[in-house]
């Protein structure tokens, strides 16, 4: 039986941010069973904390179709979860293995409050730009809905930023997962999906809002996406759209209202890393089984 717990990412309230499952000491469970147990939570991206030879602990994240190298809410989910089981004490820093690499973590004790989580992702690799209409037209928007040229970034996770000109117009989209699949395949596409952003917030408490829009076998939204934040984060940087520091919110719209202190490290033109902090909340915790076959 390996302990589970159920935490809430990127928000001081449960039921608001983005939910995750972690399970304890997975070394021993099977990569199908770590995405076979995803698929079952009906979350998109789910924990597995392990050893690890290179950090302090090690973690490794699955979505329904398999593992992805870094995710943000993940982490905040894994570390929250290691503090309330007396694993990591508040405040604290150590490295966190992922499969992107070794991350520093940093714990802030808040009295009254949840603990305050940051990872530090890596420095960004900026990848290819793609046409405003093409990706325009896979929410059913016009290529005036879009500001600027979106462009592949990633930070541990690749995704395609494309910031929009209003919330109007980042309210309305609706992706197409077929054409979405089918412009990734015509493209080669070097981005696993486009995150949509604006750079006005949710609330008068944000600097950027920014949508997630998943195709099957994921839920339709994703509620927080800390990856994609950070890759947001060095694009609007590099590009002088946004502060070094600033406040992220997403999910607002779900009815899962979550938010992120963001700081970009190094020069706008040789960013050196992005720092992305959040806090978790505890919704419940159990036991997972994973033997071949359990009597009652």
């Amino acid at each position: 039986m390996n302990p589970v717990w159920w935490i809430d990412a990127f928000t001081e309230t449960r039921f608001g941010g983005n939910p995750c499952a972690v399970v304890f000491d997975a070394d021993a469970i099977p990569v199908e069973e770590r995405i076979a147990f995803t698929k079952e939570t009906g979350l998109v991206e789910c924990a597995f904390v392990v050893s690890s030879e290179k950090a302090d602990f090690g973690a490794r994240y699955y979505m329904p179709t398999g593992e992805i190298p870094l995710a943000g809410h993940p982490t905040v989910a894994t570390v929250t979860a290691l503090i309330a089981a007396g694993r990591v004490s508040a405040p604290s820093s150590f490295t966190l293995e992922v499969g992107a690499g070794v991350m520093p973590i940093e714990v802030k004790d808040r009295p009254g409050r949840p603990a305050l989580v940051t990872m530090t992702q890596p420095a960004p690799v900026f990848g290819r730009s793609y046409d405003p209409a093409a990706i325009a037209a896979l929410y059913g928007l016009k290529e005036i809905d879009v500001a600027g040229t979106p462009r592949t970034v990633s930070t541990g996770s690749p995704f395609l930023v494309t910031r929009l000109g209003s919330l109007g117009a980042l309210r309305a989209a609706r992706l197409d997962p077929a054409a979405l699949e089918a412009f990734k395949a015509a493209e080669d596409a070097d981005f696993m999906e486009p995150f949509l952003c604006v750079t006005k917030g949710a609330t008068a408490d944000g600097e950027t809002f920014s949508r997630l829009l998943l195709p099957p076998p994921f839920p339709p939204e994703d509620p927080f996406t800390g990856s994609a934040t950070g890759c947001m984060a060095a694009l609007l940087f590099s590009e002088g759209l946004i502060g070094r520091r600033f406040t992220a919110e997403q999910g607002h719209d779900m009815g899962r209202p979550g938010r992120a202190s963001v700081e970009v490290l190094g020069a706008a033109s040789a960013i050196e890393g992005v720092k992305v902090g959040g806090s978790g909340i505890v919704v419940m915790k159990g036991e997972v089984d994973f033997s071949a076959q359990t009597v009652i």
